[in-house]
């Protein structure tokens, strides 16, 4: 790990910082999933996923990362993992899913290395 001087966050190799740069990056796609709280809003995105997206003024980035339900690229759009569990619920996706996502696995292979962790 390095600690940058000039902004003092421990890099960690594959790893997203969640600070104020990317809470801004994010704004729009992070105000998005918390109106997913509401079941007409989650209603509303699934009836037309691309309008919604354009409602909150989604970037291209982000628009792309949303449709491909890539967990990863959503993070690394800005978006944080708390709001980004509304969408990952509406796709059905599971904890196992997204950290399956986060290394480079399927979900079957990520819940195999799961079981073996546990003998």
């Amino acid at each position: 790990m390095e600690l940058d001087e000039l902004d003092h966050h421990v890099h960690i190799e594959g790893t997203t910082i969640f600070d104020g740069e990317m809470a801004m990056k994010g704004y729009a796609l992070n105000k998005m999933c918390f109106s997913f709280n509401r079941a007409d809003a989650r209603d509303a995105f699934v009836a037309d996923p691309e309008a919604y997206m354009e409602k909150f003024g989604l970037n291209d980035e982000q628009k792309q990362a949303v449709r491909d339900k890539n967990v990863l690229a959503m993070i690394a759009a800005g978006g944080n993992i708390y709001y980004l569990a509304k969408l990952a619920g509406i796709y059905k996706l599971s904890v196992q899913d997204v950290g399956a996502q986060q290394t480079g696995m399927t979900t079957e292979e990520f819940k195999e290395k799961l079981l073996r962790q546990g003998d």
